[in-house]
């Protein structure tokens, strides 16, 4: 019989993180459930964690050879599911609290005709809570009526806020890793139903070794990803004034100041006619006004007005 959920964890090193992770899931009062492990860990340490906790749980372990990574690692989780729905958790992150897991499986219920939901989420560092993010019915409106206000912010999360009907669709791109979740968000929130869970259900845990902090401002990762993404949506998009804004700032804050910066990141013939005219209109401005947030913003809507009429 297949189980109501099926928890994949793309495993990286980290094994105390992973036992916090474990530990959580056992003492949740929903049991319907099986753990799916794809390890990427050079060592055996996930291994024998994993050994370890196949007396507790309905667990399967995969030891990849050659290291995936990130996402295509998180996919090869994805495949090995047989739930009805898909619980990715990344190692670092947690169950909130003993019903989390409960909570979610109540709001397929509630939510019966949706393929897609996330919920609140807390982040922590080392020093214990950062912050708490809850989200609203105002925000799903929002979402309803143009996904790619997820430009302005993430607001769904980290990949392991989710909880995914397990069907036939394309899992996350394997193409890229800065902007893979988001990427992914958008596209499915454009083609399936999707609603949020108002509860702070998974605890995130933020430190320096995530993907996401090794490519934040890393030129060489970020913007042909970036380009990529807005390739794949269609320059449309930059019709959209908060994406419009998104591109000005990454190109603001990585201080590109003319095309040969990206010689060895993309080919200029890559680069799409809007964004070559967003950026001609920055590189008119000095560096250090456009550094200047109210002063940046404005430059930015005079951009995007010409570029509209």
């Amino acid at each position: 019989m297949k189980p109501e959920i099926s928890i994949c964890i793309p495993a990286y090193k980290k094994v105390d993180y992973l036992e916090r992770l474990l530990m959580s899931l056992e003492i949740q009062s929903f049991k319907d459930f099986e753990i799916l492990v794809s390890d990427d860990t050079p060592g055996d340490e996930i291994q024998s964690l994993c050994e370890k906790y196949k007396t507790v749980f309905n667990l399967k372990y995969k030891k990849n050879e050659i290291a995936l990574g990130s996402p295509t690692n998180w996919n090869a989780a994805i495949k090995m599911a047989s739930g009805k729905w898909i619980k990715i958790m990344h190692n670092d992150d947690w169950f909130a609290g003993e019903n989390s897991l409960k909570m979610f499986v109540d709001a397929t219920v509630k939510h019966a005709d949706c393929d897609f939901l996330f919920s609140g989420f807390s982040n922590y560092g080392h020093k214990g809570l950062i912050n708490k993010f809850i989200p609203n019915i105002q925000l799903c409106e929002k979402l309803k009526k143009s996904p790619l206000i997820l430009f302005k912010k993430n607001y769904v999360g980290h990949p392991s806020t989710t909880l995914i009907r397990n069907i036939n669709m394309d899992w996350f791109d394997e193409k890229i890793k800065w902007v893979v979740d988001f990427e992914f968000y958008i596209r499915v929130i454009k083609s399936r139903k999707f609603a949020s869970i108002p509860n702070a259900l998974i605890n995130i845990g933020i430190h320096d070794d995530q993907i996401t902090k090794q490519a934040f401002r890393n030129k060489s990762i970020e913007i042909p990803e970036t380009i990529y993404l807005l390739n794949k949506l269609g320059l449309t998009s930059l019709n959209k004034i908060y994406v419009y804004d998104y591109y000005w700032r990454l190109f603001r804050n990585l201080s590109i100041r003319r095309f040969d910066d990206f010689d060895y990141l993309l080919p200029e013939s890559f680069v799409p006619e809007k964004i070559k005219k967003m950026l001609n209109f920055q590189f008119k401005i000095p560096l250090v006004i456009l550094k200047v947030g109210i002063l940046s913003k404005l430059f930015m809507t005079l951009s995007f007005l010409k570029e509209r009429n």
